[in-house]
């Protein structure tokens, strides 16, 4: 994947900010027919919603800030935590983020519980949460990472709140995107995945198959 997007980059066919737009968008559209209690064919399903979007240090987060772009753009009240410092994001990533024009939160399982309040007071059902932590170039231990998801995930149904709806970017963060080997005791689950250009090897292994897989065209097959 990586080696296509290098490709397609250095043709002059496509830049690196122009794929991760086209990422995001893709992400947004599959959400937009998957959303949670709709039925597909609303323009907007997530409009006056909190959706939570967790963006990582590397290109992964900087689809996350599109989406958030994207989703609030067209009415959902999108609250952004960051994981690790934004001085090291790669170049598209980083400018991702600058045009994403609302708030940055740091990545905490207490920040994630303070969206879970706001949706508790809107009597909001469902809580999608858009995971564009790390990608396929992640790597283990991310127990850290994922055991504060869990935290958050655990206190959602041990105190009631919103039903949580995952939607994974590529593929959930804490797996090998090739062997499907869990990176962490417990990776953030997914409901919806979506990846770009190709299915990924762990895409087609027993413990995705619960997960709708949406696989997303992004203008590489024609490079």
């Amino acid at each position: 994947m990586r080696t296509l997007e290098k490709r397609a980059i250095d043709s002059g066919a496509v830049t690196g900010a122009e794929l991760m737009e086209r990422a995001g968008r893709s992400v947004v559209d599959a959400l937009r027919d998957e959303y949670p209690g709709t039925d597909g064919l609303t323009h907007a399903p997530w409009a006056g919603q909190h959706v939570l979007v967790l963006c990582g240090p590397g290109n992964n987060g900087g689809d996350g800030y599109v989406v958030a772009r994207l989703l609030s753009e067209t009415g959902a009240i999108c609250h952004v935590l960051a994981l690790g410092d934004p001085a090291d994001l790669p170049p598209d990533a980083a400018q991702a983020r600058r045009l994403w024009p609302g708030l940055v939160g740091q990545f905490s399982t207490k920040a994630m519980g303070q969206v879970v309040d706001l949706c508790r007071r809107a009597d909001q059902p469902w809580l999608v949460v858009v995971d564009a932590l790390f990608g396929i170039g992640q790597r283990a231990p991310l127990d850290s990472v994922c055991d504060a998801v869990g935290g958050f995930v655990d206190a959602l149904f041990e105190h009631g709140g919103p039903t949580p709806y995952f939607v994974s970017v590529d593929l959930p963060t804490g797996y090998d995107a090739d062997s499907g080997t869990a990176l962490a005791r417990r990776p953030v689950p997914s409901d919806l995945t979506v990846t770009f250009h190709a299915p990924k090897p762990i895409h087609g292994m027993p413990h995705f198959l619960d997960v709708t897989l949406v696989v997303a065209d992004i203008g590489l097959s024609s490079v």
